[in-house]
């Protein structure tokens, strides 16, 4: 479903990604972690073509994204899905209103057919009955699931999560994980995942990859992952669970 072949890219004169080449197969969880600036989010970034590479190519769906034009790379947004860190939600309109935008922008369908959809998709995410209120109004949590219901109300083949449970206790933060399974589930998606957290990238991914200095240097199922050999996952997995030890006292 989604290639990265030998991509490189140069921000302000610093190479982020280095000859980056993994592959996502359809219907997979595929999870992006790795220390800050390996250019995990600038990897979200080319897959929707929101960047393109120096070099190399990205293809998504059979399709390389690099030499995309204007209505192809719209055509393949409106078939992905994004969940953004703080969630973007437009905080001038209800949960009802966000979650709605995208049918009445991209779709054709009714006003009584996007109620349909979208009470559907609320009811499923335990929202509807926090619909009328606006963000400002409800937690951090729910303002994730929002964006969720959103990036999901018109079925995406792809989805995109940007640090997914970043800024959420960690309760919240399995509850959001067990979401995204669900909805992986319910609509059969293709789920790309960049996050620092690592429980959740076991919890829910059916491979791990570690970007470092914009090349992948582990990429494994879950349990394969934690027991790598490389010194550089040994050091990141080890940072981690000190980090949550810490935080827990």
């Amino acid at each position: 479903m989604i290639e990265f072949r030998n991509v490189e890219k140069s921000l302000g004169g610093r190479k982020v990604l280095d000859h980056l080449s993994f592959h996502v197969k359809e219907g997979e969880t595929f999870i992006l972690v790795g220390p800050s600036g390996t250019g995990k989010s600038v990897t979200l970034s080319h897959i929707i073509g929101l960047m393109r590479p120096d070099a190399g190519s990205v293809t998504v769906d059979g399709l390389h994204v690099e030499t995309m034009r204007r209505k192809e790379l719209e055509s393949l947004r409106r078939r992905t899905g994004m969940l953004f860190q703080g969630g973007a939600l437009m905080n001038w309109m209800n949960i009802y209103d966000n979650v709605a935008l995208p049918l009445r922008e991209c779709s054709r369908l009714t006003e009584e057919e996007i109620r349909r959809k979208v009470l559907e998709i609320l009811v499923f995410l335990e929202l509807e009955e926090s619909m009328h209120k606006m963000p400002g109004e409800i937690s951090g949590g729910m303002v994730k699931r929002a964006g969720l219901a959103r990036a999901v109300v018109c079925e995406p083949k792809i989805m995109l999560y940007d640090e997914p449970t970043s800024g959420l206790d960690p309760v919240m933060s399995r509850k959001i994980d067990g979401l995204i399974d669900l909805l992986k589930r319910k609509f059969r998606m293709t789920s790309v995942v960049v996050t620092h957290d690592l429980v959740s990238a076991l919890n829910i991914g059916d491979t791990v990859a570690m970007l470092y200095e914009g090349r992948v240097i582990e990429c494994a199922p879950p349990d394969q992952f934690v027991n790598s050999g490389n010194p550089l996952v040994r050091e990141f997995i080890t940072a981690q669970f000190h980090t949550r030890k810490a935080g827990d006292l």
